[in-house]
């Protein structure tokens, strides 16, 4: 009887682990095989291939997650300005990430540099690329100060390497942002051996990478090198060569770098989750720290500012020594402590582009996610052979601005866009038209000359029956090919609002402590520069909200 109850036992064991193992592997091939068809997925033979190893997005070079959430935009606990620029009104924002600092001067020496090496200056085609990227040093003169040393050093000088750059309009800083998505996409590819090791540092005009070439058409990735660009696949497989460049389902490619929108950067600045009690905000906060001083309450750094700004007139520092703020212009990166998010200088330093087109509301009845007001939707150009079009030195495409300055709007290598038509707007909801900025609010129904049931194409465009009357400056070039300034000296403008100007947030090292509240807003035009406006990066986040389980505090 013992023998044959030891055998008994012996068998039960056999056959846990039996269907353990088949439990086992019922896991692991229903991971690799589709719950639709029931077919193996990532089959060496071929069939369907898919990232199914993909876990989670990782934060790219110098960004830091803010996780998304509600928050009243607007807020503002003064309005010393009484011009009812800030109304209340909750939102919800997505996840992203943000830079963690400001771009730096040695960030946008960078950029720079390998403008100035793939597209020489000295040559005729490209002689305006790098001239057009670079920041407007001029911005520090003044008319009764001496600011020279800032002119001539700040923003090559190493001593100013980690300081926020300036100088730098609202278009360049979009520029970079999409220089800084290709490079950054260009290292991950590399790494992953879908392109040549090094191929990155031996980029010309005729040869550069661009994320979009890459994913739609990648065999035009590098001019056309196919050396260059490799082909990879699974380790023995026999399948044909599909799916062999990385794609968006590879999960290698990151989303875009870009300017933070104008509730994305209001809502990460303020960083509430610091104050946040269960499913509330506990308390109210004035910056972007908690509290509702400028100076630092913990006792170690007791009476430390936690911004650089002007605390009075003649005062851009305090006095010197230990009650000074440590900086008289702008600061070194990560001089004072971070926010809630773990960001830098959300306030102070230099105030910050944001991609939004300005306008004195913000139309929440319309839309409270993601709000965003400067929605230009474009398409990919497709050539007469029905692939993607690809912009060469002789179809690259320069935009003169209004203050005379000339800026490539694409560079070599990159596909051609083109505005969305019918093919893409009709019997759509959601959208009927490319250009949104005007969207309720400056469209022909926001007008007081809008005629319900009129004719449709009525020019409200004209003279006075614009919605916003700014300036209207020109510039033509002469039979010499001179170019030739003409100012707008109307005395009948009412307003310098149109849809060139965008918003800026944040105080910055100019502005007394009033404009350090996250929820103030300024506006300036987009082909102008400042010596106190600077900007950082953005990118959404892609999957789940957070990466971390929730639990209740207690």
């Amino acid at each position: 009887m013992k023998v044959n109850k030891i055998m008994v036992v012996k068998l039960m064991l056999s056959l846990a682990l039996v269907f353990s193992f088949a439990s086992c592997s019922k896991k692991s091939s229903s991971k690799n095989s589709s719950r639709a068809t029931g077919w193996k997925i990532n089959d060496k033979n071929g069939g369907f291939q898919y990232a199914t190893n993909f876990k989670k997005q990782e934060a790219g070079p110098g960004l830091v997650m803010v996780e998304g959430g509600t928050f009243t935009m607007g807020k503002v606990q003064d309005d010393v300005m009484h011009d009812w620029n800030n109304s209340a009104n909750q939102q919800h924002v997505q996840s992203f990430y943000l830079d963690e600092t400001e771009v730096t001067n040695m960030m946008y020496m960078e950029y720079l540099d390998w403008l100035k090496r793939v597209f020489p200056p000295t040559e005729e085609n490209y002689k305006n690329i790098y001239e057009g990227a670079s920041p407007d040093t001029l911005v520090w003169r003044n008319r009764l100060g001496y600011n020279e040393t800032m002119t001539n050093n700040y923003l090559r000088h190493p001593a100013y390497a980690e300081y926020p750059v300036v100088g730098v309009n609202w278009i360049q800083a979009v520029e970079f942002c999409k220089w800084r998505t290709d490079r950054v996409n260009e290292n991950i590819l590399e790494q992953n051996k879908y392109l040549k090791k090094d191929a990155k540092l031996g980029a010309t005009a005729e040869s550069t990478f661009s994320t979009e070439t890459y994913i739609n058409a990648p065999s035009k990735t590098f001019g056309g090198d196919e050396e260059l660009v490799l082909k990879k696949g699974r380790k023995g497989s026999k399948a044909d060569s599909t799916n062999v460049y990385a794609n968006r389902s590879s999960g290698l490619i990151n989303p875009e770098y870009r300017l933070p929108t104008e509730a994305e950067w209001e809502y990460a600045a303020a960083a509430d989750v610091g104050n946040r009690e269960y499913n509330m905000y506990k308390g109210q906060k004035k910056y972007p720290w908690s509290g509702k001083y400028t100076r630092n309450s913990k006792r170690k750094v007791m009476g430390d500012q936690l911004a650089n700004f002007k605390q009075g007139k003649g005062d851009y520092g305090g006095i010197a020594g230990w009650s000074d703020d440590g900086a008289d212009i702008t600061a070194k990166a990560k001089s004072y402590p971070p926010n809630d998010f773990g960001l830098y200088d959300m306030a102070g330093n230099v105030a910050e582009w944001v991609a939004d087109v300005y306008r004195p509301i913000v139309d929440d009845e319309y839309n409270d996610f993601n709000y965003y007001r400067g929605n230009v939707y474009m398409k990919n150009k497709i050539g007469e052979d029905g692939t993607v079009e690809i912009v060469t030195a002789d179809t690259q495409v320069y935009d003169t601005l209004a203050n005379g300055k000339i800026i490539a709007r694409n560079y070599p290598g990159e596909i051609a866009q083109i505005p969305v038509d019918e093919n893409e707007t009709y019997l759509r909801q959601n959208f009927s038209k490319s250009d949104n900025k005007d969207y309720r609010d400056g469209d022909k129904q926001s007008t007081r000359y809008f005629d319900f049931g009129g004719a449709e194409d009525a020019d409200l465009d004209k003279e006075g029956k614009r919605m916003y009357d700014s300036p209207k400056h020109n510039i033509t070039t002469d039979s010499l090919g001179n170019m030739v300034r003409k100012y707008d000296v109307s005395s009948k403008r009412t307003t310098l609002i149109d849809n060139n100007v965008r918003v800026y947030k944040g105080g910055s090292w100019r502005d007394r402590a009033y404009w350090l509240d996250p929820a103030q807003r300024r506006y300036f035009p987009q082909d102008m520069a400042t010596d106190y406006i600077g900007f950082r990066c953005a990118m959404s986040r892609v999957g789940p909200k957070s990466d971390k389980k929730k639990r209740a505090r207690n």
